[in-house]
């Protein structure tokens, strides 16, 4: 891919997490991993889990550089052999022993495709014949890109592994996948980065470590440099909507519009990650009351979304709807201000009827 095309797995202007030189936070994951090897029991296929941005992807490409730079049976951190010649080639992209299946930039429409294509699956054919014979690593970022026909054809790899293979699958939303996939991997769990955790992290990728937002960025290094790259402006608005009992259609209309089009592909992004945001904080506002850390104006929506353990089940169940019907819509194409709006519009219902 030409250095001037968009990554589908790098969060905005944020370093891609093959150049991340340090993980924060998932000691408990590496050493689970390191166990597995050092015993003898290393499996095949690789679940990693966690929600988005704590680093599952920086965790696979530490992965990646460790097995592919001859590591001792004893080794005691994934810390790559310093100076081995395969270091420039795996960041290069370039190490024959590593494939790395992504959703593709698509030349006609000029985007990145919204799914991961059997197309894309079916490189693997090329690289396992050119790399016979060594370590192979093959990472799928993310599994829940994958489209029907591609996900298939991941399984059959994983039912029927290649020698020397180690797959390794980041998945934001494992559920989603087909049982039969996370049946057949070893589950790496990650969770949300701790306080200090989290700041080293966001100013390891040059982000700024505002309180409010890493409050709101909930252990996610992702969340918290999209919060300071316009999305804590988005998720103010979206609070702004639900101040009253009914919501302001006009400034509904405007965040939704805002996503239209090639230009807003990234707003699209960020506006349905604070909604997903605000759902799953009303979620647990109605069990536990708003958050302590939670600002005034926020307090307060949530309070009036979510005064009982009724509304929290509700506003759970439609954050797993809103989720399924937008990455249904964005699969099929469907214009970004449509999706948002309907989101949005379901959210109003809800909150009339609380």
């Amino acid at each position: 891919m030409s250095d001037d095309l968009p990554e589908a797995d790098r969060a905005g202007d944020a370093p891609h997490p093959r150049d991340t030189p340090q993980l924060f936070g998932q000691e408990a994951a590496e050493a689970a991993f390191l166990d597995a090897w050092t015993t003898g029991r290393m499996h095949h296929g690789w679940l990693l889990t966690g929600p988005r941005g704590v680093g599952k992807a920086t965790l696979a490409w530490r992965i990646a550089r460790f097995l592919l730079t001859d590591p001792s049976a004893q080794a005691t951190t994934l810390d790559p052999t310093p100076d081995h010649p395969a270091l420039r080639q795996i960041g290069a992209l370039s190490a024959p022993g590593l494939m790395l299946l992504r959703r593709p930039w698509d030349e006609k429409a000029k985007r990145l495709s919204t799914q991961i294509t059997v197309d894309e699956v079916r490189r693997l054919g090329g690289f396992f014949s050119m790399s016979a014979g060594g370590r192979r690593v093959v990472i799928v970022d993310a599994a829940d890109d994958l489209n029907p026909n591609a996900a298939n054809a991941i399984l059959k790899l994983l039912e029927e592994p290649p020698a020397r293979t180690t797959l390794l699958l980041i998945a934001h939303q494992p559920a989603r996948l087909l049982p039969t996939i996370r049946s057949r991997c070893r589950v790496l769990r990650l969770t949300g980065l701790d306080p200090d955790a989290l700041t080293a992290a966001v100013e390891q990728a040059g982000g700024q470590a505002d309180p409010t937002r890493l409050a709101l960025a909930e252990g996610s290094v992702g969340a918290a440099l999209a919060l300071a790259t316009g999305g804590a402006e988005i998720y103010g608005r979206l609070l702004d909507l639900f101040t009253r009992a009914q919501m302001d259609r006009g400034a509904a209309r405007g965040l939704a519009d805002a996503c239209a089009g090639k230009a807003g592909a990234e707003r699209l992004q960020q506006t349905l990650d604070a909604i997903d945001r605000l759902l799953h904080r009303a979620a647990r506002a109605g069990l536990l009351g708003p958050p302590a850390d939670a600002p005034t104006p926020e307090a307060e929506v949530l309070g009036r979304l979510a005064p009982h353990d009724r509304a929290a089940r509700a506003w759970a169940a439609l954050a797993q709807d809103i989720g399924d019907r937008a990455g249904h819509a964005r699969a099929v194409n469907v214009d970004a201000a449509a999706i948002v709006w309907d989101a949005l519009a379901r959210i109003d219902a809800q909150a009339r009827a609380v």
